[in-house]
């Protein structure tokens, strides 16, 4: 009999499931919009996220994980349970799945369990944790069952993994909460301090993807923004550029690169010139942002690049794992 085994990249600000055999299969945002009235779920990952900001009073939606980490336990379990069922479709919801799920390589013991816990709820057989800089590496495409030193860099929605791997483990790690929703925020403060003009968390996000930047480039980008004016209180719009989203983003993109250069100082030599050789990788959506593999490149002096699909690289490396599993478990 065969298991739809799953590995699940259980994000901050989006979620994806790989089935064996199949790929990543879903991925949607990790929002559930809650009717605080009658105790119901409304709607569960982008029906929910088209609610961000735009829903009546009893009507509130959340985001369950924050920076990595379960947030709202009860909400949680029925947002994986809703994903899970959704992956493998009706005629496999008698199937016990093995499920594995990557959390950040800082969480604590009672964060692991949480977890654990939530994804057995949701009608697990078993529960594999997996550390996310070791399934991004893997997703990465990097062969880590070798003694040779990789670097990296996971910027997913609410934290930044850092990690040196090799020989199947990690070395040196670190993680630090500073991530895609800081970039947003810091976004929204910039805007709200420089043009007096109140936004959103998703027209924020858009800035970021349409013309955000961490580093100086050759040539500026646009674009008008609608908000509300703080001093008349009206809808107003202004005109921006790239050039102010890097002064923008200075500060969160300065704290990952001084969480990479504090991971490089503990690394062991051999593992360092390996790195040096090799250059660093970066996965995770926050990894898209433009200029920033320029930033680490010139703050680092060592050749910094992104993954093919940094997007699916956790999950993919999830499920890859899960595989791994499987045909041990067959032989």
């Amino acid at each position: 009999m065969q298991y739809a085994d799953i590995g699940i990249d259980l994000g901050t600000a989006s979620i994806l499931v790989y089935i064996r055999g199949r790929g990543v299969v879903l991925k949607e945002p990790s929002v559930v919009a809650y009717d605080i009235d009658n105790d119901k779920i409304m709607a569960i990952g982008e029906d929910a996220r088209l609610m961000l900001g735009r829903t009546p009073g009893n009507i509130v939606a959340i985001r369950p994980l924050r920076q990595g980490v379960i947030s709202n336990y009860k909400v949680t379990e029925q947002m994986m349970r809703h994903f899970i069922n959704k992956a493998l479709g009706r005629k496999n919801l008698f199937r016990k799945p093995l499920i594995a799920v990557c959390v950040p390589s800082g969480v604590t013991e009672v964060e692991k369990k949480a977890v654990e816990d939530a994804t057995r709820m949701c009608g697990a057989r078993d529960v594999k944790i997996i550390e996310e800089p070791v399934a991004a590496a893997i997703g990465a495409g990097i062969d880590i069952t070798k003694p040779c030193g990789n670097m990296i860099v996971d910027i997913g929605g609410g934290t930044s993994d850092i990690a040196v791997i090799s020989l199947c483990g990690t070395v040196v790690s670190t993680s630090v909460k500073v991530a895609g929703d800081d970039f947003d925020e810091a976004i929204v403060r910039y805007m709200r301090k420089k043009h007096n003009l109140l936004i959103g968390e998703r027209t924020a996000e858009d800035i970021k993807i349409k013309i955000g930047s961490a580093y100086p480039r050759a040539e500026a980008d646009y674009m008008d923004v609608r908000g509300r004016n703080l001093v008349t209180g009206l809808p107003k719009t202004v005109r921006i550029s790239s050039e102010e989203t890097e002064e923008a983003l200075r500060e969160p993109t300065s704290q990952i690169v001084e969480a990479i250069h504090s991971v490089l100082e503990i690394t062991p030599p051999e593992l360092a010139a390996d790195i040096a050789e090799r250059g660093i990788v970066m996965t995770g959506g926050g990894s898209l942002l433009r200029g920033l593999e320029d930033l680490i490149e010139a703050r680092t002096g060592i050749n910094t690049m992104t993954a093919e699909d940094p997007m699916t690289a956790v999950a993919i490396g999830t499920g890859r794992y899960v595989e791994s599993l499987a045909g041990y478990r067959e032989e």
